[in-house]
């Protein structure tokens, strides 16, 4: 032996910092991969819940239009005021009734009472909608099952409705409909949604196509049945 020292070899591995560095990296790295999938995944969501908050307004705004655009000048109700008032149509700047068809399956029968209001909801306001067989009506029947919810979130809204003098001539809007004999001339809906939702409602005003005095409803129950059966046949006719 010449008295020089040799070092051991060097075991083969990784030393403990190295170690903790690999797993202090692999953590920033999972976590900047976490934090990513997190955000795409609520960009999905919200692009998702957009779509069908989209979806909803669009389906209600045509919907409401189609109701509205489709009245009828049929009497749901008889007013005991001395001059025998039939009323085709009540509104208020928060509910309106009247008469018209339903779409699809749900028009069977004939006509049906209905009517489009806010009520209070769990998020602010809901516009709801109700509807009833016109054949032998009863206020009640409205209340036999459970209004459909139409939109939510609603902060305020309000009915508006055209009026016209005894030549049709339109003579302006009115919040309050007196003339319960009478369609207003047109019927406008504006919505402002709560201030947390991401979509506006487009101002719907929409006129009504059928003029009042094309159907004449004669007196006495055959007189209503009959107009109501000439109505149904001639809308089948289209």
């Amino acid at each position: 032996m010449n008295g020089t020292l040799t070092r051991p070899p060097r075991a083969s591995g990784f030393t403990l910092v190295e170690l903790l560095l690999a797993v202090t990296l692999m953590s920033i790295l999972l976590g900047l991969a976490y934090g990513g999938l997190r955000a795409a995944t609520r960009a999905t969501q919200s692009g998702q819940a957009l779509l069908e908050a989209s979806g909803s307004v669009r389906s209600a705004h045509q919907f409401v239009r189609r109701q509205l655009n489709q009245m009828q000048p049929l009497p749901f109700e008889m007013l005991g005021d001395g001059e025998d008032t039939r009323v085709v149509f009540q509104g208020d700047d928060r509910r309106i009734q009247f008469v018209g068809p339903m779409p699809g399956y749900l028009g069977q029968g004939g006509p049906q009472v209905q009517v489009i209001e806010f009520v209070p909801g769990a998020q602010g306001v809901d516009l709801v909608f109700s509807h009833a067989l016109l054949q032998g009506y009863a206020p009640e029947y409205l209340l036999e099952r459970e209004p459909v919810v139409l939109l939510e979130n609603i902060r305020q809204g309000s009915f508006e409705f055209l009026a016209r003098d005894d030549q049709g001539i339109p003579v302006g809007w009115t919040s309050s409909w007196d003339t319960l004999e009478r369609l207003p001339a047109a019927v406008s809906l504006d919505i402002a949604f709560n201030e947390d939702y991401p979509l506006s409602w487009p101002l719907l005003t929409t006129g009504v196509k059928v003029d009042e005095t094309a159907v004449q409803i004669g007196s006495g129950r055959a007189g209503y049945q009959d107009a109501i059966r000439d109505l149904m046949e001639s809308r089948g006719d289209k």
